[in-house]
């Protein structure tokens, strides 16, 4: 796998960037994230709050770690915001790098991974569903080359 610059002890006070739990799922994310086909994200608001985790702000580096939690690159987040789930566009559905052609073929994906076990034990909410309401956080991110990562 390339480097991508989170090797060096600098880099060991970023934040990490979780995608997904470990696993598939995130494997399959991390790779597009490194072949730069995902350049956006989305999280539930609740799972910030339950974890005691502040949003990322626009400018803000995290380094992205992989199924054995070792980072693998570093990304720079250019816009983040918060939206209910109803305002999700298109445009952002297909950011994320996983194939997705509509808003609704997004939603569906989304709501199945959002109402399964792993998040609902995250957030401790047994029964969590979501909505049009639900509030997201909607992240946009580029990944640094290892000389600006190392700056």
């Amino acid at each position: 796998m390339e480097d991508h610059g989170v090797t060096t002890p600098e880099h060991s006070s970023l934040p990490k960037a979780e995608f997904a739990f470990p696993g598939p799922l995130r494997d399959q994310l991390v790779a597009a994230i490194l072949d730069g086909s995902k350049t956006s994200t989305t999280g539930l608001v609740i799972d910030f709050e339950v974890c005691g985790d502040e949003l990322p702000t626009v400018g803000s580096r995290a380094a992205v770690v992989d199924s054995d939690e070792q980072p693998v690159g570093v990304i720079e987040y250019t816009e983040v915001r918060t939206a209910p789930l109803a305002e999700v566009d298109l445009q952002h559905a297909i950011d994320e790098g996983e194939g997705f052609t509509t808003v609704a073929a997004w939603r569906a994906d989304h709501t199945s991974y959002w109402e399964g076990p792993e998040v609902r034990g995250a957030i401790g909410i047994p029964d969590f569903t979501v909505d049009d309401t639900t509030p997201l956080v909607l992240m946009r991110f580029r990944l640094l080359t290892p000389e600006e990562a190392a700056s």
